[in-house]
């Protein structure tokens, strides 16, 4: 046996039969990966094998320096939410209302406030405050928001034809588009394609209705100018749609190119 050898022997031999608290010093490797490993792990973090370390069958394990829970923070509840989002409300409305009143009077500016305070509080009403609300009485919520909103802005301006002839009506149109969407999308098959179709439908119905207002709040003669654009486009993609509605072979590639 060479010199060298017969060292290295002794010295592991040595370090075998060294006193338990230099031992205790010595780091432990993992027998499989040879990873380097804390005093407290029972198990290597990188390949998962349990630590076995002969020196230190009989020693008594050092509490580990981790928790042994995991600390988790109490979720939101949605009652807190609606809570702290009516305070938030009620106070910017009330707040600005006073100081209309009392600070700044030119103008019943607060007002705007008001509104959007009063349309913040409806669309966020199925989400925070009742999830179980009917889609189309959350739709009806909402238009009706819209429309109180921009009879609110009318009180600001000389004249208030604007919102009986233009406001309102448009409010009210949205409103029914967004319901009868809906109706689609409930009692039809409804997919991607399908529901790009309802919507090349209704967008010339808007447009087509939204010039017609306009022209009688500015007491023009009927007549449809750049509606017609809207419409002759629309019309072109609505027949595309269906063509490929129609065919499932079209259908089928479409849906495979554009991924859905």
């Amino acid at each position: 046996m060479s010199e060298s050898k017969a060292t290295a022997i002794t010295k592991a031999f040595n370090l075998f039969n060294q006193p338990m608290e230099r031992k205790e010093s010595v780091m432990s490797y993992c027998v499989n990966c040879g990873v380097e490993l804390e005093p407290t792990l029972q198990v290597c973090p990188l390949c998962n094998t349990p630590v076995m370390n002969s020196n230190e069958r009989n020693q008594e394990i050092p509490p580990s320096p981790y928790p042994a829970h995991k600390g988790q923070v109490e979720s939101v509840k949605r009652r807190d939410l609606g809570i702290l989002l009516s305070v938030v409300l009620t106070a910017t409305s009330a707040t600005c209302l006073l100081l209309n009143l009392l600070v700044f009077e030119s103008s019943l500016w607060s007002l705007l406030v008001i509104g959007i305070c009063i349309c913040l509080f409806v669309f966020t009403f199925p989400a925070v405050f009742y999830s179980k609300t009917p889609l189309f009485v959350s739709l009806l919520a909402d238009g009706a928001a819209v429309a109180v909103y921009l009879f609110l802005i009318s009180r600001l301006t000389a004249s208030d034809t604007w919102f009986w002839q233009l406001g309102l009506p448009i409010a009210v149109l949205l409103t029914a588009m967004m319901e009868l969407y809906t109706l689609f999308a409930k009692i039809l098959p409804f997919t991607i394609l399908s529901g790009a179709l309802y919507l090349f439908v209704e967008i010339p119905v808007f447009c087509l209705s939204l010039e017609l207002l306009i022209r009688h709040l500015l007491s023009q003669p009927y007549a449809v100018t750049w509606s017609a654009v809207v419409l002759t486009v629309c019309v072109i993609i609505d027949i595309a749609l269906i063509t490929i509605l129609a065919k499932k072979r079209l259908r089928n590639e479409v849906r495979r190119r554009l991924h859905f």
